[in-house]
Order: structure tokens, then sequence, then C-alpha cells
């Protein structure tokens, strides 16, 4: 068998073991197989060939991995479903207090309840969406 199918196959071995693992080192690994299976077509000496996949790997796992790692870390940055109705702006449509009332967030109408216990919000008024338990929104009246 052609070397350079065996450093094909050992790719694709590390390859399908990332799929597993996602720690993106074995992902390098899989890479540097694929780099040093071209070297191994064009007739590179079996002892190259490695030397080629220790330097390749080593600069892939030290260099590479931690720009992706870093990319697929990230926070994310929109927000969805009920987690993006908090810090809207919301219209209270019947009298809201700490026991009830309803507001109409993005044209869609939500229980509501006063985020200060304390307080009594007229229909009619702009609040502030507080935070949202269940299908309760809590509310804050704009200043």
């Amino acid at each position: 068998m052609d070397l350079w199918l065996i450093w094909l196959i050992i790719a694709a071995i590390l390859a399908v073991a990332e799929i597993f693992t996602l720690t993106a080192a074995l992902g390098m690994l899989s890479a540097a197989a694929v780099v040093t299976s071209g070297f191994a077509a064009i007739g590179l000496p079996l002892p190259f060939q490695f030397l080629a996949y220790a330097i390749i790997a080593t600069l892939a796992v030290l260099f590479v991995r931690p720009i992706a790692l870093r990319h697929v870390l990230q926070p994310q940055v929109a927000r969805f479903g009920i987690d993006a109705l908090v810090g809207k702006a919301a219209y209270v449509i019947s009298e809201v207090t700490a026991t009830g009332g309803r507001v109409r967030i993005e044209g869609e109408e939500w229980t509501a309840r006063s985020y200060d216990e304390t307080l009594v919000i007229a229909p009619g008024a702009t609040v502030d969406v507080m935070k949202i338990s269940g299908t309760t929104a809590f509310v804050y009246p704009r200043d």
C-alpha cells in the first residue's frame, strides 16, 4: 500500500475522532496528516514525512487551535425567544399591579405584574420589561 494512502487513512480516522470529541486538536492532527499525504505522494522519504508531520501538527496545535477555539467559544451575541423581550418597551392594556394585569409587547398580549410590588401602573402607560417568568412579564414604568 502506498504511503500517501496510509496518511489519508490516518487523516480520516483522526477527522472522525474529532467529530466525537470536538476538541479541535484532532482536527489539526488530521489536517497535518493530509498535508503529509501530499508530501508522500511526491516521493518524500518516510523519515522526512514523519518530520513534516511533526512540524505541521505542532504548529497547527500551538497556533491555529487557540484561534479556532477563540472563535467557537465567543459569547452569543443575539438573544432569542423570551430572553429577547427583556429590556423591551411594553404598552399597558389593563391596570398592572403586584398581582396581575395585561401588557402588549411587540404586538403580543402578556400577563404582567409590577416589578415593584408597591406600584400600580395605569392603562396606556409605557413600561419596560424587567424579566419574564413563564408567561408573566414583570414590568416597571418608564420615567
